[in-house]
This record gives structure tokens, C-alpha cells and sequence, in this order.
């Protein structure tokens, strides 16, 4: 390789490096302000518009959600979610290496080997999707999952969580959704129209509230059954309340 052409590698590599710095730096900087502010717009956000779905989205605080939805979502997703610190590392071992003896367990998480954690970093800093894009996902999938931990805190991730998830075609949040299948703000939803949205996930396009699809129809009778399963909770009800 001649000089110049190793000068030119070292010039690209160089500028390849800052760009990734600059990257690194400035998402670092809009997760601390996340601790505090909605996220104005995210890539699935972005896609449902492109996509033709539109953007339907109300962010709402967190004392403005009913418990009956964050019980709803903690039941589905996530039973785990007071205790773990970010990652369910048994789903995950299970998921890579197949299921092991079964063992009784006063809470179980549902949702695969994603936590509510792991689900809030991918929808607020990165881009959905399955195939090669999931794996190259997973490394900055981790980062932002342990930093957001480190920095939100429980309430805040829930919070983030149930305002920017895709809850039906281009509606984003549990106040749009609620508005769209309930003509009613979230804070007056029911145990079982929490329920019934939740069962929506983790494909809101595929799995419909309304009309009412037959994996939603059968599902939200059991995510019910497993919030009044795991009401009651010392750590869960403490964060939910």
C-alpha cells in the first residue's frame, strides 16, 4: 500500500472515529434530558409517518396513568420489572440455550427475554425490526438499557414506556390509544381496557383492539387473570402506586 493511500485510510478512519464520538456523546446527552423530557420524536414514530399510519400521540405524566394500566403492562411484559436491573439474564440463557427444569416462581416474566427496560431503550434510541438489524441492535440496545436504569429510574422507564410504545397503527402512548378504541382519557380506563391494550403488543398492526382480533380477544382475559395474580406485590405496588 503506498503513502498516500495509508494517509487517506488514517484521514477516513480518523473522521470515522469523531463521527461515532459525536454520536456516543450526543445521545449520552439526550438520555440524561429524557430523565426529564418526553422524547419529541422517535425512529418508529418516524416510520409509522413515512409508513402512511400517521401519528396519533398525547404524552401524558405519570400521574395521569392508571394504575390499572401499569399493572397491565408489568403483568404482560415484564412481572419482573420492580427487581431485575435491566436485564432478565435466565429469559435470555433460556432464549440462547432452550428451556431448562421449570421452578415455581411467585412472579414470572412474560414478553420473551425483553424486559420493559430493554423495550424503552430500543423504542426511544433505536429502530425496531427483526433479522441482521436486531443483532447489530443489541450492543447499543444494552447500553441505553443499563444507562437508562442507571439514570431514570423504574417510575421513569414505565412512564416513557407507556407513552412512546406503538399501542395500534401510528398510535403511540396509552393516551391516544385509550382516546382511539375508548373515546376516554387514559386515567379512566378499566382493568380490562388496560387489559385489552396491552394484549395488543408486541404487534399493534397484526394483533387489533378494535375491530378486536382473535389473539387480543384471547389474551386480555389472561394478562387480567395475571394482574390479580401478582396485585398485591410489596415492591410492585409501591412502584405502580
Amino acid at each position: 500500500m503506498s503513502k498516500k493511500n495509508k494517509n487517506s485510510g488514517r484521514k477516513i478512519l480518523g473522521y470515522a472515529l469523531r463521527i461515532m464520538l459525536v454520536l456516543f456523546l450526543s445521545s449520552t446527552l439526550y438520555l440524561v434530558l429524557a430523565r426529564w423530557i418526553m422524547p419529541p420524536i422517535t425512529l418508529t414514530q418516524i416510520g409509522a409517518v413515512v409508513g402512511g399510519y400517521g401519528l396519533k400521540r398525547d404524552y401524558i405524566s405519570w400521574d395521569e396513568m392508571p394504575t390499572s394500566i401499569k399493572l397491565a403492562a408489568i403483568a404482560s411484559e415484564d412481572q419482573l420489572f420492580p427487581d431485575h436491573n435491566g436485564f432478565d439474564w435466565k429469559a435470555i440463557d433460556k432464549s440462547m440455550n432452550g428451556p431448562q427444569k421449570k421452578k415455581k416462581k411467585s412472579r414470572v416474566r412474560g414478553g420473551g427475554a425483553s424486559t420493559i427496560s430493554q423495550q424503552t431503550a430500543k423504542n426511544v434510541f433505536l429502530w425496531q425490526g427483526s433479522g441482521y438489524g436486531r443483532y447489530i441492535r443489541k450492543i447499543p440496545e444494552f447500553y441505553f438499557t443499563q444507562l437508562i436504569e442507571w439514570t431514570w429510574g423504574k417510575k421513569r422507564i414505565l412512564e416513557v414506556y407507556l407513552n412512546v410504545i406503538e399501542m395500534g397503527p401510528g398510535i403511540f402512548g396509552i393516551e391516544a390509544a385509550a382516546q382511539q378504541y375508548f373515546h376516554k382519557p387514559a386515567k379512566n380506563l378499566s382493568q380490562s381496557e388496560a387489559a385489552m391494550i396491552i394484549a395488543c403488543l408486541p404487534n399493534p398492526k397484526k394483533f387489533t383492539v378494535k375491530p378486536m382480533s382473535r389473539r387480543v380477544q384471547w389474551r386480555y382475559p389472561h394478562i387480567m387473570s395475571q394482574m390479580n395474580a401478582i396485585r398485591g406485590d410489596d415492591d410492585l405496588e409501591k412502584l405502580i402506586r
